[in-house]
């Protein structure tokens, strides 16, 4: 069991929150320390890229390369947001960070916002999530007294003002743009790229968006050092540690904080106790519900970005939903997009009407009154809602070797996240697709 390495976790206890006496005991605002007065905000940036830390939300984008885009120049004021709008099915990471550790957060944000140079930032958090809120606001509260927020942050004529925003709820205000329309007090539904938000993004200014486990890494990342946290890694091009969730049939369902690139298996038999009730593994989502399946055959793929795109599917969140043998994965794939028909915002057609073509689809198949043109009309439906032809792997991370991407047809990743299950569905467990239009009823 590879449980020693603990970055993000390191002050995690059960049932407690570490607030700033706790954290500053543990080496708390040393990493800020030495950023502002060691460091210029460009060598920040230059060791956040050396460190290869990559979104932790879902996209995986290079964390430093997204930061060297703000231009540097452009007068005004710019911005840093912190998404924390996590309402992908399976997912509750951030939450375990918020609620055992804060301050992290909050230090990995005044880091991120000295290396922009921004001045305000904000926290974006779901509507849901109001114990993290709660301790959020203390600790905000508790920086701002001891000096690590606010005016000449620690004398060093670096300021900084941190503010917390309640979401008023829906998945779709996960995507970027749409989150910040709805920070701005707008109809939260994507906004049209470019320009990007690095350009031209909260009330128009230069704009970053990170997820709350990416701004977690930043403290540790200047205070151990690029070298440091690579090594922390499994696979040679990997970097850093991953907080991932258990969730679905298995004996143990709980957060553990892993190595990048420990093996799929593994991770399901160690750490989440095995397949519940005696029985078989049969599939999983490896990285929320906008995920492809994975089955037996993937258990030895490390859970890594680049290694599970070459399995056609996403790392994601690294949270990692398993179903038992006795699932009936077009109930599975049904129950998925069912939500990500009711969460979409409307805004493009292939989302607004194609999800609910493909739901109604899927209702025939598992009702038993479908035939086959319904298993060839679903596929079609997959196929143009995502832009891809069947034999791509999934949007994500672009590897030339890996993905063969005929363009987006929707608006924004929404309806391709919704996609990708839909698509494994077909792949994976076509047998089971035709058993349910043979017997006229779901065979499970």
């Amino acid at each position: 069991m590879r449980e020693d390495v603990q970055v993000l976790f390191k002050n995690r206890r059960p049932g407690e929150t570490l607030f700033l006496d706790g954290y500053r005991a543990a080496g708390g605002y040393q990493a800020l320390k030495k950023a502002l007065t060691r460091m210029t905000p460009e060598e920040v940036v230059e060791e956040v890229k050396a460190a290869g830390l990559r979104g932790r939300g879902g996209s995986g984008f290079p964390t430093g390369q997204k930061w060297s885009f703000i231009p540097r120049g452009k007068p005004g004021i710019k911005y840093l947001v912190c998404n924390g709008d996590e309402m992908e099915p399976g997912t509750y990471k951030d939450r375990q960070l918020l609620l055992a550790d804060p301050h992290q957060l909050i230090e990995g944000l005044l880091i991120a916002a000295y290396a922009l140079q921004t001045e305000v930032a904000y926290i974006f958090l779901r509507y849901a999530y109001e114990d993290c809120a709660r301790r959020v606001e203390r600790a905000l509260a508790e920086a701002r007294q001891a000096g690590f927020l606010g005016d000449n942050i620690l004398g060093s004529g670096f300021s900084c003002e941190v503010r917390l925003h309640r979401s008023a709820g829906r998945y779709i205000l996960g995507e970027e743009t749409a989150l910040l329309n709805g920070l701005e007090g707008r109809r939260p539904n994507p906004r049209a790229k470019p320009p990007f938000p690095v350009n031209e993004g909260l009330f128009g200014r230069p704009t970053v968006i990170n997820n709350v486990e990416t701004l977690a890494n930043v403290p540790h990342i200047i205070g151990g050092g690029a070298a440091w946290y690579r090594g922390l890694a499994l696979t040679e091009d990997g970097a850093g540690t991953k907080i991932v969730g258990l969730s679905g049939h298995l004996e143990k369902t709980r957060c553990v904080e892993l190595p990048l690139g420990v093996p799929l298996g593994e991770i399901i038999e160690h750490h989440g106790g095995g397949v519940w009730r005696g029985r078989r593994f049969k599939a999983c989502l490896p990285g929320g519900a906008s995920t492809a399946f994975l089955t037996r055959e993937h258990l030895s793929v490390p859970m890594d970005f680049d290694a599970l795109t070459a399995a056609r599917s996403r790392l994601g969140t690294a949270c990692i939903t398993v179903f038992d043998d006795r699932t009936c994965m077009l109930a599975a794939t049904l129950n998925l997009t069912r939500f990500f028909a009711r969460e979409s915002c409307g805004w493009c057609t292939p989302c607004r009407d194609g999800l609910a073509m493909v739901v109604w689809l899927l209702e025939k198949i598992e009702g038993g009154t479908a035939n086959q043109d319904d298993i060839h009309m679903l596929q079609d439906q997959a196929r143009n809602i995502s832009g891809q032809t069947m034999t791509g792997a999934m949007w994500g991370p672009m590897r030339k070797d890996y993905v063969f991407k005929v363009g987006a047809r929707a608006f924004c990743p929404l309806a391709d996240g919704a996609m990708a299950p839909v698509e494994a569905l077909l792949r994976l467990f076509r047998d089971e697709v035709e058993e349910h239009v043979k017997k006229g009823r779901c065979p499970f």
